[in-house]
């Protein structure tokens, strides 16, 4: 399963002098789970494909929207 935000805590060591960091995340780009084209891929209307900057929906994956701190 394509699961675009991956999650890790980060390793804190008993000698480490700084208070851990929490849980960090990255995001992968679809790419990487589609392995080949397929041919006669679904395709967006070509506005939309310039719009979203890929012709098919398969490798559109927009940025995630910032987090505010504060959570709002």
């Amino acid at each position: 399963m394509y699961t675009p935000i991956k999650c890790y805590q980060p390793y804190y060591g008993p000698n480490d002098p700084c208070p851990p960091i929490g849980i960090k995340c990255y995001q992968t780009p679809p790419n990487l789970y589609l392995g080949f084209q397929a041919p006669n891929m679904q395709q967006f209307p070509i506005q939309e494909a310039l719009y979203r900057g890929t012709l098919w929906p398969v490798l559109y994956d927009p940025y995630p929207t910032p987090m505010k701190k504060g959570g709002k």
